[in-house]
């Protein structure tokens, strides 16, 4: 290929935001004659290749704007610090079929039994996959709820959480909700339902949990144990 031509790819993959195709246009052309590609197996090369670049970066700016608190994996989880939780039914909402589903999880327990970490591992699992996620902690929704309806921008502020696909709400039941304040969160919840996914974590039975009870998941899972590493950590399915 000559280089007027390469210049003129360059300028145009420039134009279309095709940014990695101007830096590697040349790296394409050394293994496409390497390879003897025909011109289907190079213009796959190159759009598969630009799919990638496009999909990470759309990957990383979406773990960039979800407040996620880290970006640990299942992977990263110690399934032996909690013996009695089988790794297959937490990798079972790894698959994120709930979400698909718009449905929501709910992992109930006392304080240390990796229930954040399971709740964001999914979470980036999700945006890997395309959907996008938002972190919360409960106190903090309901905070910034109640300053946007003092000021009267709640309607805006409701936006924060109802367009993500997978909202993320983290400490539910750690401090009560006055009145007032369980309106608000009612509201995410209730105007989230069958539009998006909740993976909510909670140190309360999900009994008490009632006011996300009330959404009526088609299907939520719920995991509870015990911290330090004592027993007691199971799963139940919830059909509603």
């Amino acid at each position: 290929m000559s280089e007027l031509v390469s210049t003129r790819i360059r300028n145009t993959a420039g134009k279309l935001g095709l940014p990695h195709l101007t830096e590697t246009i040349s790296e394409y052309i050394r293994r496409a004659d390497e390879g003897k590609m025909g011109y289907l197996d190079f213009l796959d090369l190159v759009l598969s290749e630009e799919l990638a670049v496009r999909d990470d970066r759309r990957f990383r700016q979406g773990l960039r704007l979800s407040r996620l608190p880290h970006h640990k994996t299942l992977d990263e989880y110690d399934f032996s610090f909690q013996p009695e939780l089988d790794p297959r039914k937490v990798k079972d909402l790894a698959t994120l079929s709930f979400v698909e589903g718009k449905a929501n999880a709910a992992l109930l327990g006392p304080p240390g039994v990796g229930k954040t970490h399971i709740a964001v591992a999914l979470a980036v699992a999700a945006c890997r996959a395309g959907y996008s996620i938002y972190f919360t902690s409960l106190d903090d929704m309901v905070r910034n709820l109640k300053a946007a309806e003092a000021a009267g921008r709640l309607t805006n502020k409701l936006g924060t959480y109802l367009r993500p696909s997978v909202l993320v709400v983290d400490e539910v039941g750690y401090q009560p909700l006055e009145r007032a304040e369980a309106n608000l969160v009612f509201q995410v919840i209730s105007k989230r339902y069958e539009k998006g996914s909740i993976i909510l974590t909670s140190n309360k039975t999900f009994s008490k949990a009632h006011m996300f009870r009330r959404t009526r998941a088609r299907r939520c899972r719920n995991i509870t144990g015990s911290s330090c590493g004592s027993p007691g950590i199971r799963r139940r399915r919830c059909l509603g």
